[in-house]
């Protein structure tokens, strides 16, 4: 293998190991404004936004246990954003994004050794984000646990004789 094509698999492969997850973008309609208004609006996210070549991903993702994404994922210009630890933020950076330029297409994504369809990661990036999550949560718990506290102080106060 030649040397610049193996630094090129590596370097896929750095950008690999920095995440649990790999969405793939094309990225053709942006201009350079626009791919760097993408790459600060990933940044709170710690999220990257990276180009990469279609042969080197192909060969990296394999080395790298990803599974097969299929021939026709990998057709034209492909960029990968990766980084970070809140997929579903990534998301969400990513459908605005969308939404505003119209330029982007994301074409698949790869959570947990899982292929999702870009209409999956519409759905994530729907969700609420894990912060919300947890106070629904928790509300729920505690509401339950304020209502039996009303009902049993309802019954001793109705039992006590009135003074």
């Amino acid at each position: 293998m030649r040397a610049e094509k193996k630094f090129l698999i590596d370097e896929v492969t750095g950008h690999l190991k920095k995440s649990d997850y790999v969405i793939l973008t094309n990225f053709t309609k942006l201009t350079v404004a626009d791919t760097a208004e993408l790459r600060k609006r990933l940044s709170p996210e710690k999220a990257e936004f990276h180009v990469v070549k279609n042969s080197s991903f192909r060969v990296a993702a394999k080395a790298f246990g990803l599974p097969e994404v299929g021939e026709k994922t990998l057709v034209g210009q492909t960029a990968v954003v990766v980084g970070g630890k809140n997929p579903a933020g990534v998301a969400k950076v990513l459908k605005k994004f969308i939404e505003e330029k119209q330029k982007l297409e994301v074409k698949i994504g790869v959570l947990d050794k899982k292929v999702f369809s870009a209409a999956d990661l519409s759905k994530l990036a729907d969700l609420p984000s894990l912060d919300a999550l947890r106070a629904q949560f928790l509300s729920l718990l505690t509401s339950n646990a304020a209502a039996f506290v009303r009902v049993v102080d309802a019954k001793v106060k109705k039992e006590q004789p009135v003074a």
